[in-house]
């Protein structure tokens, strides 16, 4: 292993934590509607747990409202179901046909929620983050120690990391920034 497996390495799970704060953001609430919402919602179809996604054609025809169009009619009621169950601050309403989800106005109180978790996530990531920095930077003393690089390169390479380090949390805290005033826009 090279220091620059290292590196492609580390960048390679830093952008992973990245891309897995952006799908949590997504299903965070905001004032209107987003499929991303539902997204992680399974409901049970045949007796087995099934994204709502793979089972249903899911759509936003309004600013505040999500349409759930189920393949199977038959799955309707447990797709209701799931979604109570997920507890998303929204009531489903089941027609028969499709379930629309009419998003409500979010108020002063559930803004400074749906921030706080939205910061717990972020800071999360941060987590991730460093726990990265910390693997490549054990990996880069371990070259060295092997006598696969010099003392110059490990420190070369110790550098390389925390600067990398540094451009992603502070991409996270970029997120976190549109996020927050994207929830606490009226």
């Amino acid at each position: 292993m090279a220091l620059s497996d290292v590196m492609d390495d580390a960048v390679l799970k830093m952008e992973n934590s990245i891309d897995v704060l952006k799908g949590q953001f997504a299903g965070l609430r905001t004032g209107k509607a987003s499929p991303a919402l539902v997204d992680g919602v399974q409901a049970m179809y045949y007796g087995v747990p099934t994204r709502l996604r793979d089972i249903a054609n899911i759509s936003t025809p309004e600013p505040r409202l999500i349409v759930i169009a189920p393949f199977d009619p038959t799955a309707l009621a447990d797709i209701e179901k799931a979604i109570l169950a997920a507890n998303l601050g929204v009531t489903p309403r089941n027609d028969g046909r499709v379930i629309r989800i009419p998003i409500p106005e979010l108020n002063e109180e559930r803004r400074k929620e749906i921030v706080k978790v939205a910061k717990r996530q972020a800071e999360d990531s941060k987590v991730a983050i460093r726990n990265v920095r910390r693997e490549a930077n054990d990996a880069v003393k371990a070259l060295q120690k092997n006598s696969e690089i010099t003392e110059d390169e490990r420190d070369s390479g110790l550098e390389k990391i925390q600067k990398l380090t540094d451009e992603y949390v502070g991409k996270i805290d970029a997120m976190l920034k549109a996020k927050e005033s994207e929830v606490m826009a009226v």
